[in-house]
Order: structure tokens, then C-alpha cells, then sequence
């Protein structure tokens, strides 16, 4: 009926708002946990079907990376879309596709992180809808090559975004990162920056990255950096570095899958 779609939620608002107190409603994406004595919790908002395998989802309790951390929610989807990736038997076709996949799922829920803002449109009846519009001053920075992989799904979700490389290789021996490449749009000190990056291994590339933000006026809570998957060393690493970076993956393992650039590419 009318009176439903007039109250009908946009699909950026949850059903249930438990954030009166709050300028925007709680995002559907989960912190990662570092409190021992409440290991089993997770303290964002969580979905009544979600999955209580804590044990993948949150970090170790040694590791005290705070709620700059955020994991997508796990279901069987994304489950089997990283079972597939890090399976050394898959096909470099099905590699990319479900890389692909996962890739247009942080993406997704990278885009919404970013601020914005309540609007009233009107629909073809002639009746008003409460909706929310995305704020311009966003852009996109690759960390090439790996992080090349994800900007198709940037696109894909949004056309007309920019975005800037960096090129940042690390020694082999010191593992000491350092910059070969880097190029930004003009006023990109004034944009929210979806950092790219699919493996978080040591943190050092992306702490170099950030670095070269920094010098180009980006301040380090105006970054999301988007991950597929992530050690927690790694993380941590760049927490420690940047308190007020946020950090958005899919899994936080040990052991990362660091093939991904070279069998996405097919240089393996």
C-alpha cells in the first residue's frame, strides 16, 4: 500500500534501529573482540542468524586491536568463497571469480562506511520516500599490484569514482617497504580514501601507503582500508602504527593466503 512504502526503510537503515542515541544507525559489520572475559561476544551489532563461530570471526585475546577492526559477518557464502581461494587445487578460473566475489562483498560494505545524509525523493505514485544519499568526496587508492585486483569492483559499484596507485616494494631480506610509484587525485587530502589492499601479511606495505597519504594531506581517519583477508600480526601492525585507520576484512588467520596476487594475475 501507500502508507507501507512511505514507511518502507531504505536499504541502507536497519529494520531494527537500537541506535536512537546515535547521528546514523549502527552499521550491520562486526568489531573485532579483545576482551577475555566476554570472548564469546561481539560488540557491534550482530544479526539473530549469524554464525557463533567466534573463534574465526574475532581476534585472539592477546592481540588488542580494539574496535578499528571490522570483520564482514560470516555465513556460508563467504565461507566457501575463502575455502575455494586458499584451496591450492582450485582453478585460476574459479580463483578469480570467487575473488571476484568476495571482493564485491568488502567493497560493498567498504562503501557503507562513508558518510551520509537523509533525503526525501518522490516516487513514480507521487509519494514521498525518506531515503539517504552518499556524501561526494570519496576516491579509491590501489596499492599495486595486488590491490589492482579490487578496483574493478570499486567501479562496478561505482562508476565516476576516482582512483589513485601507489607502488610500494618490500625488500626481500629487511622486509623494509619502499615507495617506487604514487599518484592521487589533485584534492584528495579533502576525500574519504578506500584504501586497497587484498592480503595483509606484515603490515608494512600498508603502513608505508598510509605514510604517503599522510604527506599528501589525508588524515588517517578519513581511511578504510579494504582487505580480503588478514594475520593478526599484520593487523595489529597497522593499528599501532595508525590508532585511527579502520580496518575492514573478511578473516583474521595466522597464516594469510599470500599467493593471491600472482594466482589472480596468473603469475604463478
Amino acid at each position: 500500500t501507500d502508507t507501507a512504502l512511505r514507511q518502507m526503510p531504505c536499504h541502507n537503515q536497519q529494520l531494527n534501529n537500537i541506535s536512537s542515541g546515535q547521528e546514523h544507525p549502527m552499521k550491520q559489520v562486526r568489531f573485532a573482540n579483545s576482551n577475555s572475559s566476554n570472548s564469546s561476544s561481539v560488540s557491534a551489532v550482530v544479526s539473530d542468524n549469524e554464525p557463533s563461530d567466534a573463534s574465526r570471526q574475532t581476534v585472539s585475546n592477546q592481540e588488542n586491536l580494539g574496535p578499528q577492526l571490522k570483520l564482514l559477518p560470516l555465513n556460508d557464502q563467504i565461507r566457501e568463497l575463502q575455502t575455494i581461494i586458499r584451496d591450492k587445487t582450485t582453478s585460476r578460473g574459479d580463483f578469480v571469480f570467487c575473488a571476484d566475489r568476495l571482493i564485491r562483498l568488502v567493497v560493498e560494505e567498504g562503501l557503507n562506511q562513508l558518510p551520509y545524509s537523509e533525503c526525501t525523493v518522490t516516487t513514480p505514485t507521487g509519494y514521498k520516500y525518506e531515503g539517504v544519499k552518499f556524501e561526494r568526496g570519496n576516491c579509491g587508492v590501489s596499492i599495486m599490484r595486488s590491490g589492482e585486483a579490487m578496483e574493478q569492483g570499486l567501479r562496478d559499484c561505482c562508476r565516476s569514482i576516482r582512483i589513485g596507485k601507489i607502488l610500494i616494494q618490500s625488500d626481500e631480506e629487511t622486509q623494509k617497504a619502499k615507495v617506487y610509484y604514487a599518484k592521487f587525485p589533485p584534492d584528495v587530502y579533502r576525500r574519504k580514501v578506500l584504501l586497497m589492499y587484498p592480503i595483509l601479511s606484515t603490515g608494512n606495505t600498508v603502513i608505508e601507503a598510509v605514510r604517503v597519504l599522510i604527506e599528501h594531506g589525508v588524515q588517517p581517519r578519513h581511511i578504510i582500508l579494504l582487505s580480503l583477508f588478514s594475520t593478526p600480526h599484520g593487523a595489529k601492525s597497522i593499528i599501532q602504527e595508525f590508532p585511527d585507520i579502520t580496518i575492514l576484512t573478511t578473516e583474521v588467520h595466522p597464516v594469510a593466503p599470500t599467493h593471491f596476487g600472482q594466482r589472480y594475475f596468473g603469475t604463478d
